[in-house]
């Protein structure tokens, strides 16, 4: 059996944590950790709702420890509940909101004792052992499973923070703008930290100047873990920035000429990560240097057809990708969008990807994605439509800077102007709320 350490600080006090009323150490972290493992009820599977990002990790921690699985779906609606206890009829769900109405059984986050043992031994966990499930919809929105064991999880974060240059004589503080429950999040925010040697800010800020008072609220040297959403928006804001000694960025490739634009803004390297909730981490790029994605060691893609798989390092199942991929050679390759996003009208071909970026491009255009609607009829030519933030554009002008970019048969009818996009707290946009905006705004515009 091999066994890999739960956290990678080597003394007790080394800070692995930032909140609000100060640093934890690896002492005091590992003590409300056996706290909570205490105070669990008998079910094997664990639904971590923690806001605050620092109780999310004990929780997770507490789990590993007590040799139960957390839980992790892309989201927590009633019906994604539902189908989490017909998959795991044991589940709690553990949950610092003193509002939360989750239907599950709830263990309310305590109020830990706020003595110091003697220094706590690092629990070793068998490489083998599943800690985690994460979740994504599905082509039917039904969630579908992806178990994690620890094994693995360490081999994809431990890449990543070599990738990052994130030494463990260097420790930094890693501020993350996504949920710890996402596979981004979870990997990048709270997982680096433990096995980095690096801290985890207990924030999950939102807003700009959110953002901000996070970053200054932690000591250099400070990583901010975001997506394009958070980062643009940071950037329109025009904000005084902290020292930030690197950002992070996941969920959707970045332009050139925004990474370009958070580079010069940061002061500070961008480096975007790539991967998939199947196969977590994956690839790496400096998007300001190069188009080009690097394996990480010992990964590779298969190519079959226009099929492409990943599979070695710790990717312990040989998996699809749902990307169009272009190798390069062993080690690089392009993406050029996702397979579901191919659209074909009168015979010509685009992906949605592209098309969103040429939108989001114009000057003016703050946001926008286009929408392909299901085809009614195969004698009905199905147009596209798309949605647009553009505060002072109008709709001739801006079809026009399309049509500099575009087949005409790619031009979205209709286009619709809107004050904000429904995008969730990982800036992505779900296909339902896209379609949903469209049909309210399109009835409403009818009548």
């Amino acid at each position: 059996m091999t066994s890999l350490p739960l956290v990678s600080h080597v003394s007790p006090d080394s800070i692995i944590a930032w909140r609000a009323d100060g640093a934890v150490t690896r002492r005091q972290f590992l003590a409300e950790v056996n706290q909570l493992v205490a105070r669990f009820p008998a079910g094997g599977h664990l639904l971590n709702m923690c806001g605050d990002r620092y109780r999310f990790s004990v929780g997770l921690a507490a789990a590993i420890v007590a040799g139960k699985v957390s839980l992790l779906p892309s989201t927590h609606t009633p019906e994604v509940v539902r189908q989490i206890k017909v998959f795991a009829p044991d589940v709690f769900c553990l949950t610092d909101n003193d509002r939360c109405t989750v239907d599950l059984p709830q263990l309310h986050y305590p109020v830990m004792e706020t003595g110091l043992p003697d220094a706590l031994a690092i629990p070793q966990i068998d490489s083998r052992q599943r800690v985690a499930v994460v979740f994504t919809s599905g082509s039917t929105g039904t969630p579908q499973p992806h178990p994690k064991t620890w094994g693995a999880l360490c081999g994809s974060v431990l890449a990543e923070a070599l990738r990052l240059g994130l030494p463990r004589n260097t420790p930094c503080t890693l501020i993350g703008t996504v949920p710890p429950q996402h596979m981004y999040g979870f990997e990048s925010t709270v997982l680096m930290a433990w096995l980095s040697g690096s801290a985890l800010s207990h924030a999950q800020p939102f807003y700009p100047a959110d953002i901000c008072q996070a970053l200054a609220a932690v000591p250099a040297p400070r990583v901010l873990v975001s997506s394009p959403v958070h980062l643009r928006t940071l950037l329109d804001a025009g904000l005084a920035l902290p020292e930030i000694t690197l950002v992070v960025c996941a969920t959707a490739p970045l332009s050139a000429q925004l990474a370009q634009d958070i580079e010069a803004r940061c002061n500070a390297p961008l480096l975007e990560i790539y991967g998939s909730t199947e196969t977590g981490q994956i690839a790496t790029r400096r998007s300001t240097q190069t188009a080009a994605w690097q394996l990480f060691p010992g990964v590779k893609l298969i190519v079959e057809g226009d099929a492409v798989r990943a599979c070695g390092a710790h990717i312990e199942t040989l998996s699809a990708m749902s990307d169009l991929i272009e190798p390069i050679d062993e080690a690089h390759f392009l993406l050029h969008g996702r397979i579901a996003d191919l659209v074909n009208i009168a015979g010509k071909r685009h992906s949605l990807a592209s098309l969103n970026h040429l939108l989001s491009s114009i000057p003016g255009v703050l946001d926008g994605a286009f929408y392909m609607p299901d085809e009614t009829s195969h004698d009905h030519v199905t147009r596209l439509a798309a949605c647009v933030v553009a505060p002072g554009m109008d709709a001739p002008h801006l079809l026009a800077a399309l049509r500099e970019h575009i087949d005409p048969v790619f031009l979205p009818r209709p286009l619709l102007f809107v004050e904000a996009l429904p995008r969730n707290i990982t800036g992505k946009l779900p296909r339902a709320a896209l379609q949903t905006l469209i049909q309210t705004r399109s009835a409403r515009k009818s009548a």
